[in-house]
This record gives C-alpha cells, structure tokens and sequence, in this order.
C-alpha cells in the first residue's frame, strides 16, 4: 500500500467513524509532534493527529453529549445538573517510534523497538464551577497494520534524511485499547488574572499504556479563567480549541507518575515481540505558547516525556522521549 492511499484510507474510516466531523462540529485541529524540532531522529520520532470538537454551555442550553465510546467513565463524571460546559472530541492519528540509530537493519535488543500506532480516540471534557474532568477512550492497531514504516519511508524520502531500515523488527498487529480518566483545578489565580496554577491528576488503563500522574502547569498570559480545562488536551494530542477571543499564554509544566505497562516498551502483549526494560517511575516536563487570534488557534511546545531516561539504558535511550509539538485548530 502506497503511504498516501493509506492516509486517505484513514481519514475516510475517522470521517465516517466520527459523528462530530458533521453537523455539530465547531472546531477542528491538526497536531504534529516531532523529534527533529528538538534534532532528534529518534524515539517517539513523529505523531499526526486530526480532531474534530463540539462545544457548548448550559447557560445556552448547547452542551454536547458523550457518546457510547466513554459510557464506562460515565459513572466518574459530575453529575450533569453541576456542569456548566462540555466538549465532545474525536481524534484520529498515528504515532511511531524508532531506535537510536534507524540506519541499523536489526538493531540491539535493548533499543527502544519500531512500533507504530494508528487510533481513535473519543474524548469528553466538562467543566464545572471549580474543576474540569476528562473522559476519554482509545482503540487502534499497533504493528504492519499502522503503516508506520510506510508513513516514515515516504516523509524520509521527501526531506532526504535517512531511510529506516529496521521496520522489519517492528512489534506485530495487535488491537489496542486505553481508558483514560483525568481532573484539572485551577488551584491558584493572581488578583490580574494575568497567572494561574493548574493542578492535575490522570490515570490510563489498557493495552497501550496503564499509568498514574499528577502534575501542575503554571499559565501567564490573558483569557486563563476560561481556558484552563483545557490543558487536559496537552497530553491528548489536540490543541486548545477554546483559547479563543484574542486569549494567550505562555505555559511550563511538571508531571510525575508511574507506568506499569507500556506496549511501545514492553512489546506485544499476547505474543513474543521486542521489548526493553525501562523505570516505571517517570517526570514530564512540557512548555510552549497558546495563541489565539479570531477563529484560529496556534499551540507551540517542546515536551520530554521521560519515562525511558532512567535505569540500565539511560545511555541508550537518554534522548528517545523529547519532541517538539505545533498545533493549528480553526472554528468552523
């Protein structure tokens, strides 16, 4: 299959997987994530993401409904008479990750293995009058299925780098899930409203990854009141489809947690495959930009998730978590 017949293949399937690419949609985002904005080649080495969102407020009597994909997180949520604004968001992307050296045809076995994920995830998001909570589900496919080594050979040829040469060890097919569950506080506000301090905790549960965290992320900039609840999305591969109305910032956050079970890592879960052993315990650090101007919302960050930094393959794998991220979302 060529790359490009698959991206259109794929768009198709969340197009029509997706109710809010229609009528109710109001927003609509495209994420990149990428190690070459950091000078890396490696790692979680790129991610595309398309979303779409559905807004509204009580006050105007709009808000969204969940759909059925988050129906076992429901019972989590506030209660529905408490919320005064929801979104419904659907994301649909691909993520691939590569050893050190994607020169090597077999690399070491205690490289991080090729893995691709392509899936779908059904996010929703309510605030209320002192917190937001997200609800969201993933399904997807890691291993040939992912058209990752297609994905990578195409972008390479483009740009002229380096054509992989390892997909041929990548994990095998597997379906693939993850429940994610996760609060923000806006725990501290300045008396100019110009800083605030958003507190949060998540948890995954699943075949591509389990884990818990909490984290902080400290905001300056204008429109912080209404935007907070959105700094669930960093984490989700979605821009900030609310920071609206000329609102900005600048952010810098801190996340500390624990994995027990990562697929790009550990490897196939019913079957033989690569995998590394790795630290469970992990620190994030992530900042960047938010600015909004009209209709169009722009998301500038750099992030180092470092959950393979530490432990018997820090040499290996000390630069295989960092990537810069840039996310464009329009109102429809």
């Amino acid at each position: 299959m060529k790359p490009y017949s698959g991206i259109i293949s794929l768009f198709i399937f969340f197009c029509c997987t997706s109710p809010t690419c229609f009528a109710d949609t109001d927003w609509m985002s495209v994420t990149l994530d990428n190690d070459l904005f950091l000078g890396n080649d490696n790692g979680y080495t790129n991610g595309l993401y398309i979303a779409s969102f559905e807004v509204g407020t009580a006050q105007a009597d709009d808000l969204p409904k969940s759909q059925f994909w988050v129906k076992p997180l429901l019972w989590s949520m506030p209660d529905s008479h408490a919320i005064d604004g929801a979104a419904s968001a659907y994301t649909f992307g691909q993520t691939m990750n590569t050893p050190s050296d994607i020169r090597i045809a077999n690399p070491a076995t205690n490289e991080l293995p090729y893995s691709a994920l392509l899936a779908l995830t059904h996010h929703y998001l309510t605030v209320t009058e002192n917190s937001a909570d997200l609800a969201s589900t993933t399904v997807g496919v890691v291993g040939p299925a992912a058209l990752g080594e297609q994905s990578q050979k195409f972008v390479h040829d483009v740009i002229k780098a380096d054509e992989p040469q390892g997909w041929d060890t990548q994990l095998g097919n597997e379906v693939v899930f993850q429940l994610t569950r996760a609060r923000a506080q806006q725990y501290w506000q300045s008396e100019s409203g110009r800083m605030d301090l958003v507190t949060n905790i998540t948890g995954n549960l699943g075949t591509i990854s389990s884990a818990v965290s909490t984290g902080a992320i400290f905001r300056f900039g204008k429109g912080l009141t209404h935007s907070y609840a959105t700094t669930l999305f960093n984490s989700s591969r979605t821009s900030n489809p609310t920071n609206i109305n000329k609102g900005w910032y600048f952010y810098t956050g801190l996340q500390a947690g624990y994995t027990f079970n990562n697929i790009f890592a550990d490897g196939n879960t019913f079957r033989d495959s690569r995998s590394i052993d790795y630290d469970p315990e992990f620190i994030s650090i992530l900042s960047g930009i938010s600015y909004a101007w009209g209709n169009i919302s722009v998301t500038l960050s750099l992030n180092d998730n470092n959950i393979l930094q530490s432990g018997s393959n820090e040499l290996v794998l000390e630069e295989l978590t960092q990537y810069g991220s840039i996310s464009l979302a329009w109102r429809l």
